[in-house]
């Protein structure tokens, strides 16, 4: 059977082959026949030179001083390495090079235990510790027969050090690699818990999972436990989305109360982000022991403004929380932003603190918290959040009206979840179908998402769908459906959805010729508008209320409604409150004054690529008597989305290699995408593909 080998480099891109490097690589297979062929060329050469080969395989960052360092460190001469050329195994000019890329791996696995350890030692004796002390440390680890303290100690210095660089899979290798040497039962235990926490960040969650379960971790102290249990919870919920995991989190922050009542907290957090996610009534209980837990003991943090926030909506009411969940994410906003524990421990909350921001509806809130978590997660390669930090930033693109860039977002996310695990997140794909209009893609994923057993029925997830599902079908004028859905997604324990979703609740009501139910709605989300007081959320309260008026006011209230969603970052918003005011133009026989309106509208909504709205205003400018302009097609629009994203980074000035890091791929896929995209496009070079217009 061929051997399956796995590596993330330090800063949590592709998998690369670094064989005898910071980590064995496990994602590239090896057929026997391609490497028995590779052991029978290295066997039939001179024992020196076999060593050589072994150096050369162990370290791959190919410095020919270090190689020759290294060698003579056992001896060898300047000329063992002329058999292996000779062989066609290895070239030495400026760099060490072996000629197929599964010969270093093959030459490293045939080595035996006593001989890899002797090259590592080598390596490590040759590696200057002032210049590059990670290298050093684990070349030392590696040739290590047993147990090391000191060696064990290095390693865990490197880890920190990775991490400050963002080498979130660096460190957890490291601490790995300590855990193994370290003589004391209680170090060892701490060691092997703080690897499988960097693996489960850095995206390789179930690797951490079987460390968790396989490592010799006892003894454990009543506080370690505590943090085995909540990281065991953590991990299950990212690959299972587990009903359980609540519980599970709930418990782990009762251990921690009497040990450590800040990151008791915290836990309670964790839980209650989990019982919304996964709905099913488990919140408000969460909410209500989080509650009674014990004070930080600690300055006040914005996770503990989080925490009180949350609790008091869920207790109390959107209207008694909206204030303090205002503060916390201000404090989120505000607070530091230098390397620091304190920083480090609010960045991890900051995809629930942008999601609270559209509970609140404060678009700059939004913009800012959105952006950062996804900017942070990249720098500390953290694998395991970035998807879903991804996902929340494209559906913010989308509200904004740049779903160019939403789709990006949305790829980027799918292709990391498909490359690391855990549930895939179809929430941002559903949404920016639904805002496009696309009718077939958005009710496949629906019914996708409708039918997969990793996401409950009143979880977050199906939620966001039966939400984009009231956006789609307002958009296509099916206004019953519309309801049906705005309906079932305002049930959710997830704010942000209630907020987003009554106003689509308010316009279907209003269109399927139910007044009443559009009125409980709008007392609804009046009282959630005027506890936020944003441009954007006093805009979408304006435009509910016109919808639902009928008398003198109401054209005032839509001309407010354009006025405070034009002053916020919601274009998609704004566009749609010029057509909803060009619709109850027309209806009030003011024919000249709702053409007007409704051409603006149909441009603005066509700009955005929101087709259903801008189809919708097309057909009341007909009802006028006027045709709309067809939108003029660009060379661009013939690109598929992925194609697309490649092209916009190439504009920004990267290379094939930085854009095969970002998207988990070859250089030379995407040597391949650029040639269909100028092809596409009519170019020949990265410099026209600058100066083109993308959407």
């Amino acid at each position: 059977m061929a051997t399956r080998w796995r590596c993330w480099n330090p800063r949590g891109t592709p998998p690369t082959q670094l064989a005898g490097g910071f980590e064995l690589p496990d994602t590239l297979t090896v057929p026997h026949r391609v490497e028995d062929e590779f052991r029978r060329r290295s066997g039939s050469l001179p024992p020196d030179t076999q060593l050589l080969l072994l150096v050369a395989a162990a370290d791959p960052t190919g410095d020919v001083a270090l190689l020759s360092r290294a060698t003579a460190q056992l001896g060898i001469a300047r000329t063992g390495a002329a058999p292996a050329e000779a062989a066609g195994l290895l070239e030495i000019d400026t760099r060490v090079r072996f000629r197929h890329p599964l010969a270093r791996s093959a030459v490293y696995r045939a080595a035996t235990p006593p001989d890899q350890r002797r090259a590592h030692g080598a390596l490590a004796a040759a590696t200057d510790p002032q210049l590059d002390p990670d290298r050093r440390a684990w070349h030392r680890a590696q040739s290590v027969l047993g147990t090391d303290e000191e060696a064990a100690a290095e390693l865990e210095r490197s880890a920190d050090r990775a991490r400050a660089r963002g080498g979130l899979a660096a460190a957890a290798a490291f601490l790995q690699r300590a855990a193994t040497l370290t003589p004391d039962h209680a170090t060892r235990a701490r060691r092997a818990l703080e690897a499988a926490r960097a693996k489960h960040e850095a995206g390789a969650s179930e690797s951490a999972l079987e460390l968790l379960t396989a490592a010799p971790l006892g003894p454990l102290d009543a506080l370690q436990r505590a943090h085995l249990d909540l990281l065991r919870a953590q991990i299950v919920f990212h690959l299972t989305r587990g009903t359980e995991v609540p519980g599970m989190l709930m418990d782990a922050a009762k251990a921690f109360a009497p040990l450590d009542a800040a990151l008791s907290r915290e836990t309670y957090l964790h839980a209650l982000d989990a019982a919304i996610i996964n709905g099913g009534g488990d919140a408000v209980r969460i909410a209500e022991a989080a509650l009674a837990a014990p004070a930080p003991g600690v300055p006040t943090r914005p996770v503990d403004l989080l925490l009180d926030g949350l609790t008091t909506t869920l207790t109390r009411g959107y209207s008694a929380g909206a204030p303090g969940l205002r503060l916390a994410l201000a404090a989120f906003r505000d607070g530091p932003q230098a390397e620091s524990v304190q920083s480090s421990q609010s960045d991890r909350w900051l995809w629930l603190a942008g999601r609270n921001a559209v509970a609140v509806l404060d678009d700059e809130l939004l913009y800012v918290l959105a952006a950062r978590n996804v900017q942070l997660a990249r720098e500390a390669g953290a694998l395991a959040t970035l998807p879903a930090a991804l996902n929340f930033l494209s559906i913010t693109s989308v509200l904004m009206g740049d779903l160019a860039h939403a789709d990006e977002l949305a790829t980027e996310a799918t292709v990391i979840t498909q490359a690391t695990g855990g549930v895939p997140l179809r929430h941002a794909r559903v949404i920016l179908n639904a805002w496009r209009g696309d009718q077939a893609e958005t009710t496949a994923l629906n019914a996708i998402i409708a039918s997969d057993d990793t996401y409950p029925d009143e979880g977050a997830e199906v939620s966001l769908a039966q939400y984009a599902m009231a956006v789609l079908h307002n958009g296509l004028g099916n206004y019953s459906a519309a309801q049906e859905a705005a309906a079932r997604a305002c049930r959710s324990d997830e704010q942000s959805i209630s907020s987003t979703g009554l106003p689509e609740l308010i316009e279907a009501s209003v269109r399927a010729g139910e007044p009443a139910r559009a009125a409980l709605a709008l007392e609804q989300f009046s009282s959630h508008a005027y506890a936020c007081g944003t441009s954007w959320a006093l805009g979408l309260a304006a435009r509910s209320r016109a919808l639902t008026s009928t008398g003198p006011g109401t054209e005032e209230q839509y001309r407010e409604a354009i006025e405070r969603l034009g002053e916020s970052r919601m274009a998609s918003d704004a566009a749609r409150a010029h057509l909803v005011y060009g619709e109850w133009l027309r209806r009030e026989g003011r024919r000249q004054d709702a053409r007007k309106r409704l051409r603006t509208a149909h441009q603005l909504l066509s700009e955005l690529g929101l087709e259903a709205f801008a189809e919708r205003a097309a057909r009341e400018l007909r009802a006028t008597g006027e045709h709309p302009r067809k939108r003029s097609t660009q060379p661009a629009h013939a690109l598929t989305t992925h194609e697309l994203h490649i092209a916009r980074l190439v504009a920004t000035g990267a290379t094939s290699r930085e854009i095969a890091a970002q998207l988990f791929l070859s250089p030379r896929t995407i040597e391949a995408h650029l040639r269909n995209i100028f092809r596409k496009l009519g170019i020949t070079s990265r410099r026209q593909l600058k100066d083109l217009p993308l959407p």
